[in-house]
């Protein structure tokens, strides 16, 4: 059966996964971590990629990156390349043996910007509470949500516009989106995103479709038997409970956040 080709697209935020071989430990100690990310960070800059999210998994052994080439889609396959070609040489060194640390390809998942990437953060960072091994997201080390809300020696994030235009401020904006990602994901949104990035397909509803399919001059693959319709795979970052409650505290929203849940009420 062949495999199914990866969808990438110039200037579009993409959810990247790769796993490790027959699910074996990649990262054992804070230097792997390290070395990973020093190289994450080298050749991002190198090669123009803006990084919106990570998160480096262990029980799972998952690597969950969102980010977003310039205009030559292509680069996001020579940054996977050249990180886990070092990773592999890194620990096949330390560990005197021979091989890929990779399972096949990494998987990817073109990203509706406005309806989905928030939300792809947020399945990025939760990614270690899903998994049990902390109980709020903060508290994992290894993701971009504690550079995010917390700050920390780890300087990788690029900032998106849909995470600036949560609020005015750098203080309210963390509020925010501290907010968003306690409220959780429900499990419609949770498998949506996983097919997606699972299957090679598009993070987006059949509008974000076509107008890949018109940029990129191919057809991309439909979702079968079990796609959810499109206005349950919206996402949007509150719910109308949580918005009235934001109110309260009196924090102005800027209009690209207001448009979007006027949309998703």
């Amino acid at each position: 059966m062949p495999r199914k080709a990866r969808v990438l697209v110039p200037n579009c935020p993409h959810h990247i996964v790769q796993r490790g071989h027959n699910r074996k430990a990649i990262f054992l100690s804070d230097q792997d971590y390290q070395f990973y990310l020093e190289n994450l960070r080298e050749w991002k800059n190198k090669l123009g990629i803006k990084l919106y999210s990570w998160c480096l998994m262990t029980n799972h052994i998952h690597i969950h990156i969102v980010a977003e080439p310039g205009n030559d889609a292509m680069t996001l396959s020579l940054l996977m390349k050249r990180v886990n070609g070092r990773q592999s040489a890194y620990v096949n060194k330390l560990e005197g043996r021979s091989g890929s640390l990779w399972e096949g390809r990494y998987k990817a998942s073109p990203i509706q910007r406005d309806s989905y990437l928030l939300c792809c953060h947020r399945y990025v960072e939760l990614n270690p509470v899903r998994a049990g091994m902390v109980e709020m997201a903060e508290e994992y080390p290894w993701s971009s949500y504690q550079e995010r809300i917390i700050g920390s020696n780890i300087s990788m994030l690029d900032k998106d516009a849909c995470y600036t235009g949560l609020a005015d401020t750098d203080r309210e904006r963390k509020h925010c989106y501290r907010t968003f990602v306690e409220e959780g994901m429900n499990l419609t949104e949770k498998r949506f995103i996983d097919d997606s990035v699972n299957r090679n397909q598009l993070t987006g509803n059949s509008r974000f479709v076509d107008e890949i399919e018109r940029r990129i001059g191919v057809r991309v693959a439909r979702r079968g038997r079990g796609r959810p319709k499109n206005e349950q795979n919206r996402c949007v970052p509150f719910s109308s409970g949580l918005v009235e409650k934001w109110l309260k505290f009196s924090l102005a929203l800027k209009g690209k956040l207001w448009a979007i849940l006027v949309k998703g009420l």
